[in-house]
């Protein structure tokens, strides 16, 4: 149990050395467990329960980066972004499947250890108040874009626009973000600061949420 605490902690703290890690480890498999990695921070809905531990956001960032320094080209960018939008939004899809067909049935579910329904009565509400563009929002949001399309297929949104948003929404987070990584990821201060990128990531990230947070705060407080 200790080692599965150390990984995440080394994983939230420093993303770049567990995937060097696993490359020196598996080499050219690294493909297949980012893949499985960002397929299942979207499309599992009981990986709410880990989400707070796996900031997708930080880990593409970092896969941005090490593509930009990896002298043994084990990363190559061309082939990890539309690999990584396609496990998003693969992703996507299960999730909204799980809610389409499960949806009613888990809402009406106590909570358990992997599902706490608190979570899904807040991304409901984000939803409600964001709409369709809270598909694309909540990409940069951990949990929230775990439980979004669950959301979505619950409530029957129409499958081609959800799939519309979804994509968009994947281009956005996978493209963008490891973009960024690619390239400032050769300015050694940022390989030399790179906690605190990540911190600034993960919060840039929750924006979204602590400004809801701020605002219901506010409006509570008047």
């Amino acid at each position: 149990m200790q080692s599965i605490i150390d990984f995440f902690s080394d994983f939230v703290q420093r993303p770049d050395r567990v995937i060097m890690n696993m490359i020196d480890a598996y080499g050219y498999w690294i493909y297949i467990i980012l893949f499985t990695i960002i397929f299942a921070e979207t499309g599992l809905i009981v990986m709410t329960f880990l989400m707070p531990f796996l900031p997708g956001d930080a880990l593409i960032f970092s896969i941005g980066m090490i593509a930009a320094n990896d002298a043994q080209n084990h990363l190559h960018i061309e082939y990890i972004i539309p690999l990584l939008m396609f496990a998003a939004v693969l992703g996507d899809n299960v999730n909204y499947y799980v809610g389409k067909k499960f949806g009613h049935w888990i809402l009406n579910k106590e909570d358990s250890f992997f599902l706490k329904k608190k979570h899904l009565e807040k991304a409901t509400e984000f939803f409600n108040e964001n709409g369709k563009k809270a598909i694309i929002i909540a990409r940069f949001m951990p949990v929230v874009r775990t439980i979004i399309p669950f959301i979505c297929g619950t409530t029957n949104l129409n499958y081609r626009t959800f799939l519309t948003y979804s994509v968009i929404g994947a281009f956005l987070w996978v493209g963008v973000i490891s973009i960024l990584g690619y390239f400032l990821g050769g300015f050694e201060i940022v390989q030399n600061h790179l906690e605190k990128f990540i911190f600034g990531i993960i919060i840039a990230a929750n924006m979204p949420l602590i400004t809801r947070i701020v605002k219901a705060q506010f409006n509570k407080n008047k």
